[in-house]
């Protein structure tokens, strides 16, 4: 599969100068065409050789997109020597005008213009010879050339133009993407501010005088009531959740692989195991974090609703194409009670599916429950609309 899409890879980006090439190859059978016909129709056509140099020059005009230079040299040199064999018409310089102008379009400018000055000195001293003066062809044929070096020019500035306004363009796109992360980032700070100065202080304090109670309690040789204990242990359950929120707001990036979050969850008491298969390879960003997320939520709920004698496994699968990430437990969910998606399994549908993944998520046959996401490696995957993300959140909604 990688090889197919190294291969498609190469043949999209070599698509383009397939078509140069054809075009170039398509114009020189053109002016060739058009010289030759004009060669055959002339009084003044000199026999085989005449056909083969006014052949020889439109020739050279197929490589004129990837040489430039090469096919203005290669068609003044034949043509000029057709000038002075035979002293054609005007329209044997055709493929030397087409020359000028492809050299000026492709920025030789000067070059084109020297080359041409040089041919029409040749031509015009051999029609003078010829014809004991200048004649008029001598001078259409001089003002076509000025054209010729005057419209190439122009095209080059068309070119020119419209390049700088597409990077104009593109630069103002970035420069909006920067602000809004820019302002999506000042926002997270904002709102953890606002949630340390506000929860963090009502939480210690219910905390602390929880603990105080139980302390109390236990100084006195009386009974904990209960709901005194689930009371502090609540509270330093909310506490660490709230510090681990905070960490979220305050930050984009991962705060580390799922790796160190197997190791965390083994240091929290739980049974977890981490199987790698397929070749491990860095992940961009987005998808190294949404990695990060998917295990770090499912661990979550391993450690909230699984129970305590459940094992959990984290599987990470590395194929050609796509990452299949595997969270399963053997705790206490059933199919026969399903349950219903809470923030962090919405969180991680809309996740996957902007990146152009698929999740499942529920009770495994035999009990536990299961969270399985696929996730294509190639990132470069166009944003769905937003009500296609709204509908994946659904709880029940196909994955």
């Amino acid at each position: 599969m990688a090889a197919v899409t190294d291969a498609g890879s190469a043949g999209g980006a070599g698509a383009p100068a397939r078509r140069a090439v054809l075009g170039d190859v398509a114009l020189a059978v053109v002016i060739g065409v058009v010289v030759v016909v004009a060669t055959a129709l002339g009084d003044d056509a000199a026999g085989p050789l005449a056909y083969v140099l006014t052949a020889a020059s439109a020739a050279a005009l197929a490589g004129s997109r990837r040489l430039p230079r090469a096919a203005l040299f290669a068609s003044t040199a034949v043509t000029t020597v057709y000038v002075v064999y035979a002293h054609p018409g005007a329209m044997a310089a055709l493929p030397v005008l087409v020359a000028v102008n492809l050299a000026c379009r492709s920025g030789h400018r000067s070059l084109a213009a020297a080359t041409a000055a040089v041919f029409l000195a040749v031509y015009l001293t051999r029609d003078a010879l010829a014809t004991d003066g200048t004649t008029t062809r001598g001078m259409l044929l001089g003002g076509w050339f000025l054209c010729a070096v005057v419209a190439g020019q122009a095209d080059k500035n068309w070119q020119s133009y419209l390049h700088q306004t597409e990077q104009r363009a593109l630069e103002a796109e970035r420069t909006r993407e920067e602000a809004a992360l820019r302002r999506a980032g000042e926002e997270r700070l904002r709102i953890a501010r606002e949630l340390h100065d506000s929860l963090t202080h009502s939480i210690s304090i219910v905390k602390l005088q929880a603990g105080v109670a139980v302390h109390l309690a236990r100084k006195r040789g009386e009974e904990i009531p209960p709901a005194l204990l689930a009371i502090q242990e609540a509270s330093g359950e909310a506490m660490r959740e709230l510090r681990a929120t905070l960490g979220v707001l305050r930050t984009d990036e991962p705060a580390g692989s799922p790796a160190l979050l197997v190791e965390r969850a083994r240091s929290a008491g739980i049974a977890v195991d981490l199987t790698v298969t397929g070749t491990e390879r860095p992940l961009p960003t987005p998808l190294e974090r949404t990695v990060y997320r998917i295990v770090q939520e499912a661990l979550t709920n391993v450690a909230r609703h699984a129970g305590r004698e459940a094992r959990a496994e984290v599987r990470l699968a590395y194929g050609d194409a796509e990452l299949t990430v595997r969270v399963t437990d053997s705790g206490i969910a059933s199919p026969d009670r399903p349950t219903a998606d809470g923030t962090g399994l919405t969180g991680m549908r809309e996740r996957v599916a902007t990146l152009g993944g698929s999740l499942s998520a529920g009770p495994r046959e035999g009990g536990g429950f299961e969270v399985r996401a696929l996730l294509p490696l190639d990132t470069a995957v166009p944003a769905r609309p937003a009500r296609e993300l709204r509908e994946d959140a659904l709880p029940g909604a196909a994955p």
